[in-house]
């Protein structure tokens, strides 16, 4: 059990604003509410003490540094988003652990992981972070890469063991990972949104059958 779970560790600075127009989170909205009937992002009483988990992004533009539109903190429990229910990550400082970010809501607690993977490859569109424990707890068996288990969500250290694990090209071409150190804690990314939540539907699959 993680009785942190879903809480901001970072230093944040966010300024109310009008939510995204809807068509820009089309792809990833309908996405966020297929891995919400899975299970795979939710709320679970019997878990985390109740608290929601899981969390999805989108890059905003070409530019540097990322900005991105994930999803607000603790809306896991929620069966469909608005646009209300999404923030702009404008900037983030690992090495501050700082996070800079407008909207109606606040951002995410894993903001410093997806705006890691957003910096390691431009060609990534979007990133999933949803628990699987299912998957979890069978990640050795189904051959997949993992963080530390030391190292804790939403840490600078973890996005610095992010970027480590990211230079294996393995990684790159499986497009997803465990959080060793967070329990049932998955990240897959993509391109485009098809491409980051095939890998997890896939293991998803390869987990339930036994």
């Amino acid at each position: 059990m993680q009785p942190d779970e879903g809480v901001i560790k970072f230093d944040l600075r966010h300024r109310s604003a009008p939510p995204l127009p809807a068509p820009t989170l089309r792809a990833l909205n309908g996405w966020r509410s297929l891995l919400f009937r899975l299970g795979l992002i939710g709320r679970d009483p019997a878990r985390y003490d109740g608290a929601g988990y899981g969390n999805v992004s989108r890059r905003l533009g070409a530019g540097r540094p990322p900005r991105f539109a994930i999803s607000g903190s603790q809306t896991g429990h929620l069966p469909t988003l608005a646009p209300a229910h999404y923030a702009v990550v404008t900037d983030c400082d690992a090495a501050r652990n700082r996070v800079v970010a407008q909207g109606p809501v606040a951002p995410s607690s894993e903001s410093l992981t997806h705006d890691m993977l957003y910096r390691l490859d431009p060609r990534i569109g979007y990133v999933f972070h949803v628990h699987a424990p299912c998957i979890w707890a069978r990640r050795a068996s189904l051959g997949m890469p993992s963080t530390d288990p030391a190292i804790p969500y939403g840490t600078v250290a973890m996005a610095e063991a992010v970027a480590a694990l990211f230079d294996d090209p393995a990684v790159r071409r499986a497009r997803v990972f465990a959080m060793g150190g967070h329990e049932d804690g998955l990240v897959a990314f993509g391109r485009t949104a098809d491409q980051a939540g095939a890998p997890l539907v896939s293991l998803l699959a390869r987990a339930l059958a036994g």
